[in-house]
């Protein structure tokens, strides 16, 4: 029902900054919750930031006070501002969205995701 797609990744130096973008299809996306997760090579997939249709938002504490998660809905847009990057910072980047999520930081908890974006962090 949920089609997702990221854009926005790229390459940039330690402390730069990068905005990504999650567009979704569906005229009910305003009642999903938005999960942000990332992938490093040979890690497992971990939680970044999520959104809930209420507007509640959570952030892993490796990344608080320098994302920030935000959405429009009357663009069916989430955005993930991410600010003073580090190399740590590294992956693939994937947005994922579900309707009734509770474990909102478990990856199982979405049924939607889109196909990422990389992003890559140079020292």
């Amino acid at each position: 029902q949920v089609q997702l797609v990221e854009s926005g990744g790229g390459l940039v130096q330690a402390g730069g900054s990068l905005r990504l973008s999650c567009a979704a299809s569906g005229r009910t996306f305003s009642s999903y919750t938005v999960g942000w997760f990332r992938q490093a090579p040979g890690k497992e997939r971990e939680f970044v930031a999520s959104i809930t249709s209420g507007g509640n938002i959570n952030y892993a504490d490796s990344v608080k006070g320098r994302f920030t998660i935000s959405r429009d809905n009357a663009e069916n847009t989430v955005y993930l501002q991410m600010n003073a990057l580090k190399p740590e910072d590294t992956a693939v980047y994937y947005c994922a969205a579900g309707r009734g999520v509770v474990i909102i930081t478990r990856a199982y908890a979405y049924n939607h995701w889109g196909r990422g974006t990389q992003v890559t962090v140079s020292s």
